[in-house]
């Protein structure tokens, strides 16, 4: 489900009465393709991303994705969650807290729920602060929790 909102300020208003409810977003697979192709743009080729004979036989049973990549996926997850319509663009902002909880096992589905907890105007536009969980399928511990920043800027 969707949290639409007509304008940065109505967000702003909406997140001043309580927390915006995200999510949970759809379920997205984490492919052996996609494990390689992010091992090659990082220079990061750590045998238990890679290599899927040795991975079977460590600590996990299988190949697993980079805590990386599965944070780099939360613009993809979690951006369908919220609507705010009236933006000329959003900016990364950086994050406040991130912890990687679980790994994530190569064919595992992740996906994202969370809140809007703060919606701060400034200079530029909006500050929004989201407090994000990647789940796992069938799994009672999430991937990685984080507290994550983006700038909202209004169309003029």
């Amino acid at each position: 489900m969707t949290a639409t909102f007509d304008s940065p300020a109505a967000l702003v208003e909406a997140v001043a009465a309580r927390p915006v409810a995200l999510g949970p977003g759809e379920w997205f697979t984490i492919d052996q393709a996609r494990i390689d192709e992010f091992a090659r743009a990082t220079e990061d080729h750590q045998w238990i991303h890679v290599d899927v004979e040795r991975a079977k036989g460590g600590p996990f049973g299988a190949p697993i994705a980079h805590g990386f990549l599965t944070l780099s996926l939360l613009s993809a997850l979690a951006s369908p969650l919220l609507d705010v319509r009236g933006v000329a663009m959003g900016v990364n902002y950086g994050f406040d807290r991130v912890r990687f909880l679980a790994p994530v096992t190569v064919g595992s589905r992740v996906r994202v729920v969370g809140q809007v907890t703060d919606a701060a105007p400034g200079r530029s536009g909006v500050r929004v602060t989201q407090d994000l969980t990647v789940e796992i399928e069938e799994s009672e511990t999430p991937a990685l929790a984080a507290q994550w920043l983006t700038l909202v800027v209004p169309r003029p």
